[in-house]
């Protein structure tokens, strides 16, 4: 019996991690033998352990925080989502053996929103919520998913101009700063990409953000999402929704990339689903 191909996933931490449960669940519907394992490498050693990992067969990684800006630098070529946002969450060895790196996180999040929860985003004036490489992975997305506006706020005010400069669409996309927040009226659909339930820290939204027909959507899931959840629950959000979803089809996209297959995501949802 042949080895089962190797695949990973790169993170520091990584002990939480829910993609090799992901992957073998995936695996699972089409009778493919995979090794898939999380790799914790602190950020001074992530070049070194991914390189080591491919030598050794890897054929391909996913990438998380905080590493996803590195793994972009790393691979030889990059795909247009990648290059847009500057990052990557997906490494793939070439035949030649240089690596790929690809950004599956936008094309998650709205598949997520618009099959799993059935929400058309069009028209929808949108907040996002920080600037770093998780906004850079979406922003392009809910562009092209047809939101109206894109306001994007950020405590560094520079991170976010330059994300709205790189977008280039100054009538659709532009910056507000964090401290106007409580000024800036209410949005259809707010979007938390910072790093904040992440760390363990509070975002001091005010109320008046989320209207009544407000869709809250939050980039992590499970604990760390649990803060601003109750936050747009108790802001009167008509919707409020974790990246569980968003999750798994992210890590569709890579498997379907990697073995040619698509995966049914919803079955493995579920199961997360009734644990987080």
């Amino acid at each position: 019996m042949s080895e089962p191909s190797r695949y990973a996933v790169f993170g520091h931490p990584i002990g939480h991690s829910l993609s090799p449960q992901i992957h073998q669940a995936f695996a699972q519907q089409f009778g493919i033998a995979l090794g898939y394992r999380a790799i914790d490498a602190a950020p001074a050693a992530f070049a070194g352990a991914v390189r080591d990992f491919f030598a050794d067969g890897g054929h391909g990684a996913n990438v998380t925080l905080p590493h996803k800006a590195a793994a972009f630098a790393l691979a030889d070529r990059r795909s247009e989502a990648a290059q847009r946002a500057g990052t990557a969450n997906v490494l793939t060895r070439l035949p030649d053996g240089r690596l790929a790196a690809h950004n599956t996180d936008g094309t998650g999040m709205v598949r997520d929103l618009t099959e799993r929860h059935r929400v058309d985003l069009r028209g929808h004036t949108a907040l996002l919520l920080g600037a770093g490489g998780a906004a850079r992975g979406v922003a392009w997305n809910l562009l092209d998913a047809g939101v109206e506006t894109l306001t994007i706020v950020n405590r560094s005010p520079a991170a976010a101009d330059a994300l709205a400069d790189a977008i280039g669409e100054p009538a659709r996309a532009h910056t507000r700063y964090w401290e106007d927040l409580a000024d800036i009226g209410s949005y259809d659909l707010i979007v938390n990409a910072t790093s904040a339930g992440v760390l363990g820290s509070a975002l001091d939204l005010p109320f008046a953000l989320a209207g009544a027909r407000a869709l809250c959507y939050d980039l992590s899931y499970g604990a760390a999402a649990a803060g601003f959840l109750a936050w747009a629950k108790a802001a009167g959000a008509r919707y409020a929704f974790d990246g569980l979803g968003m999750l798994v089809e992210t890590a569709a996209d890579a498997f379907e990339l990697w073995h040619g297959h698509r995966p049914d995501t919803e079955p493995v949802y579920r199961t997360l689903r009734e644990r987080y």
